[in-house]
């Protein structure tokens, strides 16, 4: 049986203006074990000046390793997004998040395939993403990254899909990073989705839908950028925590809210259930 780890997805400190460095810090403070931080590519106003968490990957990557390490955390992925269906921008944006994320101290790096392209058709879109995970995945796998692939856009929200893209490229670097959250709203429960996808799972966003939004989106969206706090919504955690408790491999459950606030009370909500 592995570990239930509990991290903190740092766009939780996003709506505040808060540094990457602050938000460690505050992630710290609170009691959780990991952070997710988030990378992106080139330069932009926002997070030079510190009021964005974001870090660029022009950065030097010993800024993330040891801003976590002065916080006695550990990083449980990046936030790597891009869209595997743009070849041109997925497969270097991997290949460079996959090399600072090997200096960093990351063992994963999520992402997904992207908002589906008006005049391409479906099996042109699985060989794109194909592409740029099979690109992706020959430099994950000399350093040892694995690669999370999200429930999250175009053909990720069913099952027969997200199976199809978990299965693309037969590499050790592949996993699921199952957004519990992005499911939801797909119209599905994550619960069973969970049970039959659990093998696979390295990496969890644990996001929480608000009563309000369920009834407002559910089946109408293609998964959302946070949720509420965990316990304030529809996901039943208790049955999530059973299910990743049956699987031998450790994973982390990144929490996925909007607020401070909604962070603070996510991991009391959930340190509770692991503690049962």
């Amino acid at each position: 049986m592995g570990k239930v780890g509990i991290g903190l997805n740092l766009e939780a400190v996003r709506t505040s203006h808060k540094s990457f460095e602050q938000g460690v810090a505050f992630a710290a403070e609170l009691g959780y074990e990991y952070v997710e931080p988030m990378v992106h590519w080139g330069r932009e106003l926002l997070s030079e000046a510190r009021y964005f968490h974001s870090v660029s990957m022009l950065d030097d990557p010993f800024r993330i390793r040891d801003a976590v390490e002065k916080y006695g955390l550990k990083i449980s992925a990046f936030s790597s997004h891009s869209q595997l269906s743009k070849p041109e921008i997925a497969v270097e944006y991997l290949k460079q998040a996959a090399r600072f994320a090997k200096e960093a101290g990351a063992p994963i790096i999520n992402t997904h395939e992207g908002h589906k392209q008006t005049w391409t058709t479906a099996e042109e879109d699985f060989v794109l993403i194909k592409y740029s995970i099979k690109e992706a995945a020959k430099v994950c796998e000399r350093r040892g990254i694995k690669i999370g692939l999200e429930t999250h856009q175009t053909y990720s929200l069913s099952i027969d899909g997200y199976d199809r893209i978990l299965n693309l490229v037969d590499s050790p670097a592949i996993g699921a990073n199952f957004d519990t959250g992005n499911a939801y709203l797909g119209g599905l429960d994550p619960c069973p989705w969970l049970e039959h996808v659990k093998s696979r799972v390295i990496h969890m966003h644990a996001k929480d839908i608000s009563f309000e939004q369920s009834a407002a989106e559910r089946g109408k969206v293609m998964g959302t950028a946070v949720g509420c706090a965990c316990g304030d919504g529809v996901v039943d955690w208790e049955h999530v925590v059973a299910i990743l408790r049956s699987v031998p491999q450790d994973v982390v459950m990144s929490v996925e809210c909007g607020t401070m606030d909604q962070a603070a009370r996510s991991i009391d909500f959930l340190r509770k259930i692991i503690e049962k």
